[in-house]
């Protein structure tokens, strides 16, 4: 089979105007609701299809088979490798409603069960996320700023880095920021004094540039950016986040997610709510939530204690 498509050591860098088939797919990814999930697909599309030029196959001429034995080479998380799969397979779904291809090679390929009581990410003590804390206010205001908003917040890393300065709202007795959840839809969070602070001083400083990439940057800057008015990416702020932990101290793989974790356990280990937690966390499933509840198995939970004083037994 002739492959129309050139090999890619990065497929991450990849645009869509350089994408093979690149009209449709970008068409499919403009019918997405939501703007990380665009990112995110894009990602892992261009993920597949370079492994389609190593393997010599036109994305529209991808059977059964050759999903099959992509699936196998996919590497992370139960979630990532799911995630991979519904982005690709969403691709076909939408090619095969333009009668680009005949039907969806992914439809029926066997994805990975994630477990939905348990979370893989690595957490932090409170001791931990105070080391991590103290290490981003001796590194710059920047990221002191970012690792304290996430960490109170439990807002995702995307969610912070797709905000702009004027997210940040004043309404009567607390600070908030606005934000667009996973899905697109809005939400906000409650800014603590101490974050205001420190968001306060980060953004005094100046910017280098005064010609950031597009008009709209400067009308209205992104609320994290580089140190010349683009917008921070996101495998900048996974790369400071690791940083910040090796100057704390903290063994293992430290992400920002991880601190979304730990902004959960440590509420719910200090006698959060559930569904507050689950609220502003953005999660539709209290599965989810739970998944970060480490007291949920302790057995002076249980009710039969409840209703042993309940009878009296």
């Amino acid at each position: 089979m002739t492959s129309h498509l050139a090999p890619s050591r990065t497929p991450a860098k990849h645009t869509t105007e350089t994408l093979p088939h690149g009209e449709l797919i970008a068409s499919w990814l403009a019918s997405l609701s939501s703007e990380n999930t665009r990112r995110a697909y894009r990602r892992d599309l261009a993920s597949f299809l370079s492994w389609l030029s190593v393997s010599k196959l036109d994305l529209l001429e991808v059977r059964r088979v050759h999903a099959d034995t992509w699936r196998s080479t996919l590497e992370g998380a139960a979630s990532t490798r799911a995630r991979k799969l519904s982005a690709v397979s969403s691709f076909y779904a939408y090619a095969l409603t333009e009668d680009a291809v005949p039907g969806n090679p992914v439809a029926v390929v066997r994805r990975p069960r994630v477990n939905l009581h348990d979370s893989t990410t690595q957490g932090l003590s409170e001791s931990e996320a105070r080391a991590l804390l103290a290490a981003a206010q001796n590194d710059t205001p920047r990221s002191y700023a970012l690792v304290y908003l996430v960490l109170t917040t439990g807002i995702r890393i995307s969610e912070v880095l797709e905000a702009r300065r004027s997210a940040i709202k004043h309404v009567p007795g607390a600070v908030v920021l606005e934000i667009v959840r996973k899905g697109g839809k809005r939400g906000r969070v409650t800014v603590t004094p101490g974050v205001a602070r420190a968001l306060e001083n980060y953004l005094s400083e100046p910017i280098r540039s005064a010609t950031p990439a597009r008009r709209g940057d400067r009308q209205d800057p992104w609320l994290f950016t580089t140190a010349t008015g683009h917008q921070w990416a996101q495998s900048e702020a996974y790369r400071t986040v690791r940083r910040l932990a090796d100057k704390a101290g903290i063994p293992g793989r430290i992400s920002p997610h991880s601190l979304r974790h730990a902004y959960a356990t440590i509420a719910l280990d200090n006698g959060a709510a559930l569904r507050d937690v689950q609220d502003f966390m953005g999660h539709a499933d209290p599965r989810t939530t739970r998944r970060y509840d480490r007291s949920r198995n302790r057995l002076e939970r249980d009710p039969a204690l409840t209703l042993s004083r309940v009878f009296g037994a």
